[in-house]
């Protein structure tokens, strides 16, 4: 057993501790306080040798073990003082102590950064469904286990794309947003009201469909590894919070936008306006596009909560993945052809300019539009008044994307930022409009 290998194992057993909590009770953070007071006094000899980070080597401290510990410490406190489910705290400190080792076991078999990703998932995944089905045993609590899965799995892909961008030392950073992510389901409960054997159908035709999805795109170079692992992200919220309409209108954004963005990809390049990585989009660019998306179904699954109709939200999501797909197919149309103008001042730029508009980009913008909108007419029989507003507020953030392109993009704002803005526009413009008419 490598070094790494035997680190992993050790963090992941730390992380065991967190099946004491329903012995404990409001107590549940004192192994983990302990754990991290051993940490710090803790300089040299066997335990460091085995908790020790290359970095902790350097400065002779196991600050990666005090870091995980105490961030677990934390999320243990929230237990007794919010009333947090148990089953969150100890998913989600399973989740991150036992997906490292998940993708060290792939990695002392073959060195590859999809297969390593993929068993940090699906070992953070087994760890977290079991952890929540033993505190259901430990409290005679109702065992939910379709539940169970969705959490694991949605747990498991969220710390497995920040651990794609993170390192060790930024546990804290995804135990706690793993812990949120969790809490926020405990409150919503999206499978609670369903039969059983419905709530297993849809969460295992999620996992199977969106895998497959992401697999595919994967396979087709449309996405890079972390990227693949956020769009199977989304697409199992989209289905489990939304339904299966809501599932295809997203991935119906992710086939036709990546489709547009290998059309005639060689010429786009040749004139500096490709996507770079060959039109590969990776999870900042997805998140980008999309996460707009997601706090509209978040807030439609929570919309017991909120004083607004669920329509509202309905509308906002389709909003925003119709300005996702019109501000995609724009760009990637309009960069082939010459002469484009300026949104602000409609003098002419040269190609790529952000902010730059050609007639057929806006043309292939508004069919964009349309697409989602006949798509959402068919699947939520929203009707020709509905489809108009999705259509309306697509364009509305096609603009609002042009128009931040041309006066903030580059200077204050990245690309991927502008994206975000754009989206969550047509989304509240989507929203708005549906009020205003009487949708919702």
């Amino acid at each position: 057993m490598n070094w790494s290998l035997r680190r992993a194992l050790a963090f992941a057993l730390v992380a065991t501790l967190s099946l004491s909590a329903p012995f404990l009770g409001r107590a549940a953070a004192v192994p983990f306080a302990v754990v991290a007071v051993l940490g710090a006094v803790v300089t040299d000899g066997w335990l460091f040798e085995v908790f020790s980070t290359a970095q902790d080597r350097r400065e002779e401290r196991l600050r990666t073990l005090v870091a995980f510990a105490l961030a677990a410490a934390v999320v243990g406190l929230l237990v007794p003082l919010f009333e947090v489910p148990v089953g969150v705290f100890v998913a989600s400190v399973l989740v991150v102590g036992y997906g490292d080792l998940g993708r060290r076991l792939v990695l002392q078999v073959r060195e590859n950064r999809t297969l390593s990703m993929v068993g940090f998932v699906v070992v953070a995944a087994a760890a977290a469904f079991a952890g929540q089905a033993a505190v259901a045993s430990f409290t005679d609590g109702a065992a939910s286990y379709p539940e169970f899965v969705f959490v694991a799995a949605s747990a498991a892909l969220l710390a497995g794309i920040m651990r794609a961008f993170f390192v060790a030392r930024d546990d804290p950073l995804v135990l706690a947003t793993v812990a949120l992510l969790l809490w926020l389901f405990a409150v919503l409960a999206p499978l609670s009201e369903l039969p059983t054997a419905l709530a297993w159908e849809r969460v295992l035709v999620a996992l199977a469909v969106t895998s497959a999805f992401g697999w595919v795109s994967r396979a087709l170079g449309a996405t890079s590894v972390a990227g693949m692992f956020t769009g199977v992200f989304l697409g199992l919220l989209a289905v489990v919070l939304g339904d299966y309409g809501w599932f295809i209108v997203l991935v119906s954004f992710f086939a036709v936008g990546s489709l547009s963005t290998k059309f005639r990809y060689e010429q786009k390049a040749d004139r500096g306006v490709a996507e770079p990585n060959d039109g590969a989009r990776g999870t900042g660019n997805v998140l980008g596009n999309s996460a707009a998306a997601l706090i509209a179904l978040l807030l439609y699954a929570a919309h017991a909560h909120v004083p607004l109709s669920g329509d509202v939200f309905l509308y906002a999501y389709t909003g925003s993945v119709a300005t996702a797909l019109a501000d995609t197919l724009s760009s990637e149309v309009g960069g082939l052809f010459d002469a484009p103008r300026l949104v602000t001042t409609l003098e002419r730029v040269d190609p790529g300019t952000d902010g730059a508009v050609t007639w057929q980009g806006e043309l292939a913008g508004l069919t964009g539009a349309g697409v989602i909108a006949g798509l959402s007419f068919l699947l939520f029989d929203i009707g020709t008044t509905g489809a108009v507003v999705v259509v309306a507020a697509g364009v509305v953030g096609m603009t609002a994307d042009s128009l931040a392109g041309a006066t903030i993009e580059g200077r204050r704002l990245g690309n991927q930022s502008v994206n975000f803005l754009a989206t969550l526009t047509g989304g509240v413009a989507g929203g708005l409009l549906a009020l205003a008419v009487g949708l919702a």
